[in-house]
């Protein structure tokens, strides 16, 4: 009877417990059996606008696939070379221009590898980092010496002197539009040994004309001689036009040898220019206004600087209007004022109050026989201006020459107070004995 009765008791509750089971299942199916219904009616009714969603964002991404091979195509037919890579230095494209500037015969279109595997040049891969840590455009130009992975080759590969232009892009990435300016150069230095080559020409014939037209002036009585005079003014303005050509070329090929550096005192040559000018002074009644130690020694060709001064003070006489006058401050440049380690710096502005440059002359003031802005052309010689003989179109040629044979550097602005031309110089050659000097 107990084992009947434990039996019985363990029947009823496997079919209690079967009932509840039975009756748990009813209940979540009739909660699921709507919303599962509700969820496929609201499918069907999505179903259309996700499709349509889909093929719109297909198209969209067809359609930049096809803009970004159109550009791909436009840079690789543009005239300039240009690169991209990674926020890793990996080249990701370039275009057939950068390949051939910088010898990129080992990288194939779709090989990701490091830039600098495949061009060895230290400045591109310098700007490439400083776009990326400045997030700001860079320009730099420099001589890139290709190597190439072929001996027999290496002999027929020159340096080609390259300008960059970087740009930063989104995720650390960097563009890069490179251009060869060799042949450029190559044309400007050919162009420069023909005008040499003909300056050397006319400088026996014109002193022979010299020679005649000297005869001339003693033989011819007035009026005649007054034409013979003009005639002698314009002979001596080809004949210094000639020179200073021949000087100027001479400067760039041997800038060192052309240099006879001594102790200068800044100051005092400044002085003696004053004075050499001191007719063209009077007669517009200027002023020297000078600022700065008095005793300034430099390690210069004292010949040459004089020349320098001679010129820039020259200009500055002949652009000025009557009754100003004409400041020169003087300052020397410590390595603290520059931030850096490097030596005491001279640092002179010539500044006056003349028209000064146009925006546009600024850039090429410099350049030989550039005339710019009539303003600040050279008038035709007088027979009292001191300056007849160096405004030739090569004054301020010379000067930058003479300046950057000495390590120095000159550079013209607009000053923002007087409105006139402002010529800064740098002089690296400061001597110790000026400080010791001025104190």
């Amino acid at each position: 009877m107990l084992l009947l009765g434990f039996f019985l008791g363990l029947a009823v509750g496997i079919g209690f417990w079967v009932w509840q089971q039975v009756q748990l299942n009813r209940y979540l199916g009739r909660i699921v059996r709507p919303l599962t219904s509700h969820s496929y009616k609201m499918g069907l009714l999505l179903t259309p606008g996700l499709w349509q969603e889909i093929e719109m964002v297909k198209q969209k991404q067809q359609d930049l696939h096809q803009s970004l091979q159109s550009y791909q195509d436009l840079l690789n037919f543009a005239p300039v070379g240009y690169l991209q890579v990674d926020e890793e230095n990996q080249l990701l494209w370039c275009n057939q221009q950068a390949q051939q500037i910088l010898y990129l015969q080992r990288w194939q279109p779709g090989q990701v590898r490091l830039l600098m595997e495949l061009v060895r040049s230290y400045e591109l891969d310098h700007l490439i980092e400083q776009t990326r840590d400045w997030q700001k455009s860079q320009v730099r130009e420099w001589v890139f010496h290709p190597t190439y992975d072929n001996a027999e080759e290496i002999s027929t590969i020159k340096s080609l002197t390259l300008r960059a232009s970087s740009l930063p892009l989104p995720n650390g990435q960097v563009g890069v539009f490179l251009e060869n300016r060799q042949p450029l150069l190559d044309i400007n230095q050919a162009r420069d040994r023909s005008f040499s080559d003909l300056a050397h020409e006319l400088r026996t014939p014109l002193t022979s004309i010299r020679l005649v037209v000297e005869t001339l002036q003693n033989r011819l009585e007035p009026p005649l001689n007054r034409w013979v005079n003009r005639l002698m003014q314009e002979v001596d303005r080809l004949i210094s036009l000639v020179q200073s050509w021949l000087e100027l070329t001479q400067m760039e090929a041997n800038p060192s040898t052309q240099l006879q550096a001594k102790a200068v005192e800044v100051r005092s040559l400044i002085a003696s220019v004053w004075e050499t000018l001191e007719p063209l002074v009077q007669r517009q009644n200027l002023s020297l206004a000078y600022s700065g130690p008095e005793n300034l020694w430099i390690k210069a060709d004292p010949a040459r600087i004089y020349q320098v001064f001679l010129n820039l003070l020259d200009n500055s006489i002949k652009y000025s209007p009557s009754g100003t006058s004409i400041y020169v401050q003087a300052k020397i440049l410590s390595p603290n004022n520059r931030g850096n380690a490097a030596p005491e710096v001279l640092e002179i502005n010539l500044i006056d109050s003349g028209v000064g440059f146009s925006e546009a002359d600024l850039p090429h003031v410099f350049e030989r026989f550039y005339r710019g802005d009539k303003a600040r052309t050279h008038s035709p010689p007088d027979n009292n201006s001191i300056g007849a003989i160096v405004g030739n179109g090569l004054g301020l040629a010379i000067v930058q020459q003479i300046l950057l044979a000495h390590g120095g550097s000159i550079k013209a602005m607009n000053h923002p107070e007087t409105g006139g031309a402002w010529m800064q110089i740098q002089f690296p050659e400061v001597m110790a004995n000026s400080l010791s000097q001025d104190l």
